[in-house]
């Protein structure tokens, strides 16, 4: 039993640190997804979410120290998928809060003064969350963040740039750019972190589910551009999960190359821990497409 509870883990992980009940049976059986949660391995959110215990211990060190929980814990708190989970939990505390030296070990802290609402809550309100990981954390991560908090609707795209725009000092610039990149129709946090990577790139206009219409054809794929009929697809946990899936998917490639669009396939492993090498397949495709020499790909990172 320990061994499929560790699945609950991994397959958590792998979906953004939440997921639904139909998206976990899609890859594990139901007795084991409630063994996990009466075991407390998992816990149940909102909306009929799961998420890994992790969350309850955050807000739990958070109260006990006096803190709020804020920047990635409160994402993860909130609901939202995340590239990568928190730990140790992200904390923010009153200016005149000292902490001991093991609390201080125990939190990743931050001091200043937050609105009474926030405290009483203990979490960070939703777009200040966004905002506070656009100042601190890798763009790619804080992509797929904000991405997931439109998508959950717990936030605007409007009070996002509104809230960007106030920011002065250090991450301003960045919570302006992910301010203005984010967007609701990103799948998965796979897919947001794949569009950090091709946003790199100014040749590209990318849209996120974008259909493809043409006169005969049909079909969506991740990130689409129309004008350079390139198609970057996120081949992730749940790409395949049954023989269905693969064949409609196989389908849809064919039929796309036979419509002239060229397809980018990238893995999970590649986009999450080789972003070097999709940044080389895009940077080259695009050369190739001008006839410059394509270099050989870097060296792949073990996973």
């Amino acid at each position: 039993m320990r061994g499929a509870l560790h699945d609950v883990e991994q397959v958590l992980l792998r979906l953004g640190g939440c997921a639904t009940w139909r998206q976990l049976r899609r890859h594990l059986p139901g007795r084991t997804i409630r063994a996990a949660a009466r075991g407390g391995v998992v816990v149940r959110a909102r909306r009929g979410r799961y998420q890994l215990r992790v969350v309850h211990d955050h807000r739990q060190l958070a109260h006990r120290t006096s803190g709020t929980l804020s920047h990635l814990s409160a994402a993860v708190a909130h609901g939202w998928a995340v590239k990568t989970e928190p730990d140790p939990p992200w904390v923010t505390y009153p200016r005149t809060r000292h902490l001991t030296p093991v609390d201080a070990a125990a939190t990743h802290p931050s001091w200043r003064d937050l609105p009474l609402a926030d405290r009483e809550r203990g979490i960070t309100a939703p777009v200040l969350t966004v905002i506070d990981c656009a100042r601190v954390l890798p763009f790619d991560e804080t992509l797929a963040i904000a991405d997931s908090a439109l998508r959950d609707g717990d936030v605007t795209r409007d009070e996002l740039v509104t809230a960007a725009s106030r920011v002065r000092g250090h991450g301003a610039r960045q919570a302006r750019t992910v301010a203005h990149a984010a967007d609701a129709r990103a799948a998965n946090p796979m897919e947001s972190v794949l569009r950090a990577i091709a946003l790199e790139f100014p040749q590209l206009t990318l849209e996120p589910q974008y259909a493809v219409w043409d006169s005969g054809l049909w079909a969506r794929v991740d990130l689409g551009d129309r004008s350079l009929r390139l198609a970057l697809e996120a081949e992730g946990f749940e790409a395949h999960s049954t023989r269905k899936h693969l064949h409609r998917d196989a389908r849809r490639y064919t039929e796309l190359t036979v419509w002239q669009w060229a397809v980018l396939r990238f893995s999970w492993e590649d986009v999450m821990h080789d972003p070097d090498w999709v940044r080389w397949a895009i940077r080259s495709w695009l050369d190739a497409r001008r006839g410059v020499a394509v270099p050989p790909p870097p060296t792949r990172r073990a996973t």
